[in-house]
């Protein structure tokens, strides 16, 4: 008998309808050396933008921290206790760059085994590989592309992922280096790799606002991720709209995720993770309609996040 989707947050299991409106891709804490003095490691800052994030109207939000990157499940699990906001937080490995070689060489030669770990027994700080997993387990495994191409360490991050999904049924997420080699992702993961395309979200698709390439990505069935709202360098809130309700009008609104990605301190400050329910949904809202955007918003996570977990 095949168990029912349950999503996987820091605090256990839950039914997916208890999801409601949801972040779907953010980071409560980050730290990569590619973004020094920038490190989001201070718990009283993020539970103050969850907290603001709650009194916005959202009740989850989805860690994308990997492996290594300072993802604090623990702490994760308190603020979620305490404030009342359902969190999910991440295994998987990020691009190379990000990484200490150190971390990576204790780490890369049993991703697989790493992922699933983290996924069915819990979390542990990456500083301490002998420490007990008492962290909370993770409920997504993040990994990433290269620019415009799938690399080596992508490739074999990606692999692992892969193999992780078929062990567990954990959902996919992938970060696109500035929104590119989406279709080379999915030819790789769900072609050569076997993974269902409704297992895998992209994201950053918003950072290479190609409207045709969108929709042929969108045709393949996976989860569309647009995060990282007003960051006008990288073309998202003043193409977003209109790549968005392209989507809608073609039948893929059902695939639509919506984040924020904030990853530094002053991307936290302004506007932070609350900009996507303060801002960017009632524009949205007056564009395609509110039906669209709480589908996105609610309905789409918790179809996302959502597995049939096997171990």
């Amino acid at each position: 008998m095949t168990a029912e989707p349950q999503v996987r947050t820091v605090l256990g299991d839950i039914d997916p309808a208890e999801l409601g409106v949801t972040n779907a891709h953010d980071h409560l804490f980050f730290a990569s050396k590619l973004l020094p003095g920038q490190e989001l490691d201070d718990p009283t800052a993020a539970t103050e933008a969850l907290l603001e994030f709650k009194v916005r109207g959202g009740s989850a939000l989805v860690q994308w921290t990997p492996y290594g990157l300072t993802r604090r499940t623990r702490e994760l699990a308190w603020m979620s206790r305490e404030l009342g906001v359902h969190v999910v937080a991440a295994t998987g490995l990020h691009r190379a760059e990000h990484y200490d070689p150190a971390v990576l060489d204790r780490v890369i030669d049993g991703l697989v085994r790493e992922f699933v770990a983290d996924l069915t027994e819990g979390t542990q700080p990456a500083d301490l590989p002998d420490e007990p997993r008492t962290g909370p387990r993770a409920g997504l495994v993040k990994v990433a592309g290269a620019f415009h191409t799938i690399d080596s360490h992508a490739r074999l991050t990606m692999t692992a992922a892969a193999v992780a999904h078929q062990e567990t049924g954990a959902t996919i997420a992938v970060h696109l280096e500035l929104g590119t080699a989406a279709l080379e992702t999915v030819h790789l993961l769900c072609e050569q790799l076997d993974v269902p395309p409704e297992s895998v979200i992209l994201g950053h698709l918003n950072r290479n606002p190609d409207a045709r390439l969108q929709r042929e990505i969108a045709e393949t069935g996976v989860f569309l991720g647009f995060d990282g709202p007003s960051r006008a360098n990288h073309a998202t809130d003043w193409q977003l709209f209109d790549g968005l309700e392209a989507l809608v009008e073609a039948g893929h609104g059902g695939q639509i995720l919506l984040g924020g990605d904030t990853t530094t301190a002053a991307a936290r400050r302004q506007p932070g993770a609350s900009y996507l329910l303060t801002t960017l949904a009632p524009r949205l809202t007056e564009l395609l309609g509110g039906d669209v955007v709480t589908a996105m918003l609610v309905a789409n996570p918790a179809r996302a996040f959502a597995t049939s977990w096997l171990k």
